[in-house]
C-alpha cells in the first residue's frame, strides 16, 4: 500500500500535474495572442553630462527578428532611419566620419546602445545614405550610415519615439540619405 504522503507518490503526482497544466496550455491555436506588456515611458532625462542612463532600456538590435537592419519611419521630425522594429536610430557629432571605432564608451553607452546587425551586409528599405559596419569593442557589428556609427537612445521606448533628439546639442536623428536632421 502506497501513503499519499511517501516520496515517490508526491514526485509522481507534481509529474502529472506540470504535464496536464503543460497540455493545457497548448489549446485552441487560433486564439489571438496576448499583446506585450505596455512598456513605461522614461522618467528621467539624461544626466547632466548628457550621458546617464535613463530609467528605460532600449531594444536590443535584432537581424533574425527582421530582414531588414535599417529602413525609414515618419516621425514628428519627418522621414528618419530606424531598425526593423521601428526604433529611431540617432548619429552623435563626437563620431568621426569613416571611423573604425565609437566615441561614445563607458556611461554613453547606458544611454546611447549601439545599433548592431549579424547580418554580413547590411539590408536596407528606403535609405539611400551608404550602410556598413564597423567592429565594436565587444566584437559585435555596429551599424553605420555615411561612415557615422549609429545608435539608440535608452529613454525612446517605442516605435516613433524622438526622445535623443538634439540631446546636449550632439545627438541628432538620421535622414534617409544619411545625413543629420538638426
Amino acid at each position: 500500500m502506497i501513503r499519499k504522503n511517501h516520496p515517490k507518490f508526491v514526485s509522481t503526482a507534481a509529474v502529472l500535474l506540470g504535464a496536464a497544466l503543460l497540455l493545457a496550455g497548448c489549446g485552441n491555436s487560433t486564439t489571438p495572442a496576448q499583446g506585450p506588456a505596455a512598456t513605461s515611458a522614461a522618467t528621467s532625462a539624461a544626466g547632466g553630462d548628457g550621458y546617464a542612463a535613463p530609467t528605460s532600456s532600449a531594444p536590443a538590435s535584432s537581424s533574425a527578428a527582421a530582414a531588414t537592419d535599417l529602413k525609414t519611419a515618419s516621425t514628428s521630425l519627418g522621414n528618419i532611419v530606424v531598425d526593423s522594429k521601428g526604433m529611431t536610430l540617432y548619429f552623435f557629432t563626437k563620431d568621426t566620419k569613416d571611423t573604425t571605432t565609437s566615441a561614445c564608451t563607458g556611461e554613453c553607452l547606458a544611454a546611447w546602445p549601439i545599433a548592431t546587425t549579424t547580418n554580413a551586409t547590411p539590408t536596407v528599405e528606403g535609405v539611400t545614405g551608404k550602410v556598413g559596419t564597423i567592429t565594436s569593442p565587444d566584437g559585435a557589428k555596429q551599424l553605420t550610415l555615411n561612415g557615422m556609427p549609429l545608435y539608440y537612445y535608452a529613454a525612446d521606448s517605442k516605435p516613433g519615439d524622438v526622445n535623443g533628439q538634439g540631446v546636449k546639442d550632439v545627438w541628432y536623428v538620421a535622414s534617409p540619405a544619411g545625413e543629420m536632421i538638426k
